[in-house]
């Protein structure tokens, strides 16, 4: 029986019940679970198409797309919705929004999700966040601010392996956690690239100014940025760390209950100032720290990405693989050890007695799929959107969560491009600046890196930019953005 007709025939035998319609409860701040949400997509060409997909049941009213070729497909299976190029226009003129997904490249999400929510649309947001740290502290506070659901796409967050995992670590199966290794065999797109010289005029069906969005302008290229490749570029992606860590770090960042890290320093291959680098190794520092009367000790954290991987463990099996290539993470404790691939799937539990373990009980709960079907992840947020602000329960990888997630996966890039200044860099997270810069450093950045042969002989050819490095560094964490974007 669903929760209509058990009111119903609930009302039948109990005097004085009265039925309130759901234009009613709408009215007060929320839609009845019973009524559709009306939902706009804004980059719907390729991942965002998927999480449409995934929201069943309910009424996609708006397309959002710079390129009406890419999502093409998307328009036809859903004829009935009204199609925009700039999400400013959507957001203004139609009225009907009650919730936003956003699947653009990662510097057009921060503006994109804060007109929404300043609006009091609902914002599901593909990860990571946004394009920097400071965007995702705004976006977080914005979220408290406007009372709406919120959502980072970071899909298997949701899924009962990152809870069985979190109980294994949690309950003291491997003791206290001291070490994490993180990897993944991403970049699977072109990285260490530098700007072409060449341009290209842009096709009719792609609106150019419209993609840069708040990054500074640059002529089109017809390979090197769109669709797709964005990842690469500093001005539209946050390389292989950006787009995969907010994936592979989900689970040690719940379970060891993570906020910001006090240190960090990284090693990368070559890295210059258009391209993120084609492999890297952040090793971040995480204090002792007590949450909700557990104690966790200090913790190194290590992340690794262009298939760069950590040593071996002994305990598994020769030609047993360590985790995914997608993703894979290592809990090393004081009892033993835990090696899963991403969001703790295919988890095996290694302890240094070679005893067995005993499967803590369930303490946290998972989430439900929704009776309509459709996608965990995306429905959970669905569920979210319709509860009442005052008693709603968020979803799962709300922005209070997954801001701060975010936040410390981006800030792993800013140790990747200041590796000249040769330190550790301190970190304090809650004012997001690093403290150990003086006010007139200057770091040495490697603006290309070209090889070329000369008589015969190799040679590179390697031209370097000085900048100040406090400069910079507050420039990654809180980008100046295109005139006429922003907030």
């Amino acid at each position: 029986m669903n929760r209509r007709s058990f009111i119903k025939k609930s009302s039948m035998g109990i005097a004085g019940i009265t039925i309130v319609p759901s234009y009613a409860i709408s009215g007060l701040g929320h839609i009845n679970p019973s009524d559709k949400l009306h939902v706009a997509g804004i980059g719907v060409g390729s991942k965002g198409a998927v999480n449409l997909n995934n929201i069943v049941g309910q009424n996609i009213v708006a397309l959002c797309d710079v390129d009406w070729q890419y999502a093409g497909p998307v328009f036809e299976r859903y004829p009935e919705a009204k199609r925009w190029k700039d999400f400013r226009e959507m957001l203004e003129k139609q009225k009907d929004i009650d919730a936003v997904v956003i699947a653009t490249p990662d510097h057009t999400h921060a503006v994109q999700a804060m007109m929404a929510m300043q609006l009091g649309k609902h914002v599901y947001v593909q990860k990571p966040l946004t394009h920097s740290v400071w965007e995702a502290r705004a976006l977080t506070e914005a979220a408290r601010k406007y009372k709406v659901a919120t959502q980072m796409g970071n899909e298997g967050h949701s899924r009962d392996e990152v809870r069985v995992v979190t109980e294994l670590i949690r309950g003291g199966v491997i003791g206290d956690v001291y070490e994490v290794y993180v990897t993944t065999d991403r970049p699977i797109w072109p990285q260490g690239l530098e700007r072409p010289t060449e341009s290209h005029e842009a096709p009719d069906y792609l609106d150019w100014d419209l993609f840069l969005g708040p990054a500074p302008y640059r002529p089109y290229h017809e390979e090197a940025y769109h669709p797709w490749s964005w990842r690469a570029w500093w001005d539209f992606g946050t390389g292989a760390l950006g787009d995969m860590g907010c994936h592979v770090m989900d689970v040690p960042f719940y379970a060891l209950q993570l906020k910001y890290p006090t240190r960090v320093i990284a090693s990368s291959t070559v890295v210059n100032t258009e391209s993120a680098p084609q492999a890297s190794r952040v090793e971040y520092t995480f204090p002792e720290r007590v949450v909700q009367g557990k104690r966790f000790p200090e913790l190194m954290l290590v992340w690794s990405d262009g298939g760069i991987m950590p040593s071996r463990i002994k305990e598994l099996p020769a030609g047993e693989p360590m985790g995914s290539p997608g993703g894979m993470n290592l809990f090393v404790g004081t009892k033993g050890k835990i090696v899963s691939s991403s969001y703790g799937s295919d988890y095996k539990v290694f302890l240094n007695d070679g005893s067995t373990y005993e499967v803590p009980p369930e303490t946290i709960d998972r989430v439900t799929p929704s009776p309509l079907g459709g996608g965990l992840h995306e429905m959970d947020w669905v569920r979210a959107c319709k509860e009442e602000q005052s008693s709603r329960k968020e979803a799962t990888s709300h922005f209070d969560y997954s801001g701060p997630l975010t936040e410390t996966v981006l800030m792993g890039n800013l140790a990747i491009r200041l590796q000249a200044l040769e330190r550790t860099l301190e970190w304090d997270g809650e004012k997001m600046e690093i403290t150990n810069i003086g006010d007139h450093e200057t770091v040495k950045l490697i603006t290309s890196h070209r090889y070329e042969k000369v008589n015969m002989r190799p040679r590179f050819n390697t031209t370097f930019q000085e900048v100040n490095a406090l400069a910079f560094t507050r420039e990654m964490i809180k980008h100046t953005y295109r005139n006429g974007w922003g907030w």
